[in-house]
């Protein structure tokens, strides 16, 4: 399935008024950052969404660091930014992909079809020379209709399940020492969901934020059987994204992504999990 827009489409289709671009920059360490640069400098006619007031839910003991939306939340965000079912959706940033898929993860969740990400970092953008503005568009709310899809999202159930009877792979999107918890600045506890596979998202683009070919990204997951159910996380449910988006490109169908993540997993005291001997990666 296709879920990527190249630059030159995106411009040859910037005066479309049924193209919604959204502008989706986000710096885990600043979170002021991706609205200040906004408004310095973005795509014409793109809005600001950003990655914890407005594509994630409120933080609670359960859900992980960036929870889902409800779907009162989602239909605030994206009717306020001029979406409805005749829209197409294009979303960046300049992380690689990573917020803008997560942006188009909730978008194909909440039933919204016409959802893209742009292939390509905002920098590349501008390092073409292609227009940028300060200006910041007016954009007339229209009613953005939730129609959660369930077999874009796995529960924590389903997850137990997998680690339980083997009912689904999990594939763990964070780098290799967290995946190995060998280190772990963020969360907790370290390591990884019992069973999980590693398959590191940025290794699915490359640079500039250009994302690998469906033939490449297929070599990254070769070995995974093409019918088994597939469960994606990483550490809170936003660079997990980019790896859904990559197996959907790969033509892998049944893949889910588990949006608390490894945060939500270790906000249950019971939940086991697995880490690798620092003499094993010598």
């Amino acid at each position: 399935m296709a879920s990527l827009v190249s630059h030159e489409w995106l411009l040859a289709h910037l005066s479309d008024e049924t193209i919604r671009i959204l502008d989706c920059r986000f710096w885990l360490g600043d979170p002021a950052k991706g609205a200040s640069v906004y408004r310095d400098d973005h795509i014409p006619g793109a809005m600001y969404v950003d990655l914890e007031r407005d594509l994630s839910g409120t933080v609670g003991e359960h859900g992980g660091r960036h929870p889902l939306p409800s779907t009162a939340q989602a239909a605030e965000v994206f009717s306020r930014a001029g979406i409805d079912e005749t829209v197409t959706v294009v979303a960046y940033d300049d992380q690689d992909g990573a917020m803008a898929a997560r942006c188009w993860w909730l978008l194909r969740y909440f039933g919204h079809a016409r959802a893209y990400v742009l292939d390509g970092n905002y920098s590349e953008w501008r390092r073409k020379g292609h227009p940028v503005t300060s200006d910041v568009p007016s954009v007339a709310p229209r009613p953005f209709q939730p129609r959660p899809d369930r077999s874009w999202l796995a529960t924590i159930d389903d997850v137990r399940a997998a680690v339980r009877d083997r009912s689904a792979v999990l594939i763990d999107s964070r780098e290799w020492k967290r995946y190995a918890g060998l280190e772990e600045p963020i969360d907790r506890r370290p390591g990884r969901i019992p069973g999980a596979l590693h398959r590191f998202w940025k290794d699915g683009v490359t640079d500039g934020g250009y994302w690998k070919s469906a033939a490449e990204q297929a070599d990254r997951f070769a070995g995974l059987d093409r019918e088994t159910p597939i469960i994606v996380y990483c550490g809170s449910g936003v660079t997990a994204c980019p790896n859904v988006l990559a197996l959907k490109e790969a033509g892998y169908r049944n893949v889910r992504l588990y949006v608390g993540s490894f945060s939500d997993w270790i906000s249950y005291r019971e939940h086991p999990v697995e880490t690798d001997e620092p003499s094993s990666f010598a």
